[in-house]
């Protein structure tokens, strides 16, 4: 791959603090309105990983493809989803994006390119492939951006992607999320690998281990990675070692870590380290800074305010869309 730093625009720039923002304070909101009992379904929250989960998705190319984890609100909002139609996703409303019946475990817009997220731990690998055949059958140029989380790639689906996706050299970029925690099991109990990433070497594809904290880094491999898959190279593994500052989900009560080591990841804050970032390259003024934040906040007001305005799902669709 291209050993050169890809130099970042200051336009790229504000779209990532922007919407690393909005995935944040989205969270907040949901976590708030789930509390309130707003929301039926349990939650389950990225805090701390907005940085893979945004940054990755805006090094994605027009018309590309991406599926996404239950854990997937920060992936949503980089891959460009309406705020609004997510809001009302989980407050179960029509004008939600599966018209209030998936919830945020299901959130998807396959016209533009979204396959979805997935409810299913690796449910997302074999899918992607599929999309990525697809893309290499028509010759659409495009890439398919497939994420999920640590405990996944103990999954059989996990290996017989990445095997499938390298015999057949498929457009694709697996994205592992390692969060440390398979539910409430640390990964060192789980694998008896250091780096997800080794994982590669069985299937002679590359295989990459991130900071999932550092947007340049975050952007540069994923950008360089994408355009190996691009040029009909084969897939790639990246693996993002960051962290969620939430439970497993909602019920979660955290017996198994400690306050420590809480705030030793949020000393490392994705959104904490940007912001140092562009005080110290004198990237926006806080003027700037400030009005981007505010912005991205108002943003998630008015998303909920959309939600809670918006109308139930009539009776008489309750059977509309249902597959199987």
């Amino acid at each position: 791959m291209e050993e050169t730093m890809i130099e970042l625009s200051e336009e790229i720039l504000l779209r990532m603090y922007y919407k690393m923002n909005q995935a944040r304070f989205f969270e907040e909101k949901v976590e708030d309105l789930f509390e309130k009992g707003l929301i039926y379904e349990t939650t389950y929250l990225s805090k701390g990983e907005e940085a893979t989960g945004v940054v990755s998705c805006l090094a994605l190319e027009k018309g590309d493809l991406a599926s996404l984890t239950h854990r997937g609100h920060s992936q949503a909002i980089g891959f460009g989803l309406d705020v609004n139609m997510m809001m009302a996703e989980l407050l179960g409303k029509a004008t939600g994006y599966c018209k209030g019946k998936g919830g945020s475990l299901h959130i998807a817009d396959v016209e533009n390119g979204n396959i979805g997220a997935n409810g299913i731990v690796g449910g997302g690998f074999t899918l992607s492939c599929g999309a990525a055949l697809t893309q290499k059958y028509k010759k659409t140029g495009k890439v398919v951006l497939c994420f999920a989380g640590d405990g996944a790639t103990n999954e059989g689906s996990f290996h017989e992607a990445l095997n499938l996706a390298s015999v057949w050299k498929l457009p694709i970029v697996f994205l592992i999320e390692n969060n440390l925690y398979g539910m409430s099991m640390p990964v060192s109990k789980h694998m008896n690998i250091e780096n997800i990433s080794d994982r590669s070497a069985s299937y002679n594809i590359p295989g990459l281990t991130i900071d999932g904290t550092d947007f340049l880094e975050i952007y540069d491999v994923m950008t360089k990675s994408l355009r190996y898959a691009r040029a009909g190279r084969g897939p790639v593994l990246v693996e993002a070692k960051t962290y969620r500052y939430n439970g497993h989900s909602s019920s979660d009560a955290q017996v198994y870590r400690n306050k420590e080591e809480v705030q030793k990841w949020q000393k490392k804050d994705p959104l904490l380290r940007f912001v140092n970032y562009l005080h110290e390259n004198r990237v926006f003024t806080d003027k700037q800074i400030q009005t981007i934040e505010d912005e991205a906040k108002t943003s998630i007001e008015h998303a909920v305010e959309f939600a809670m305005e918006s109308p139930e799902p009539e009776i008489t669709t309750v059977l509309e869309d249902i597959y199987a």
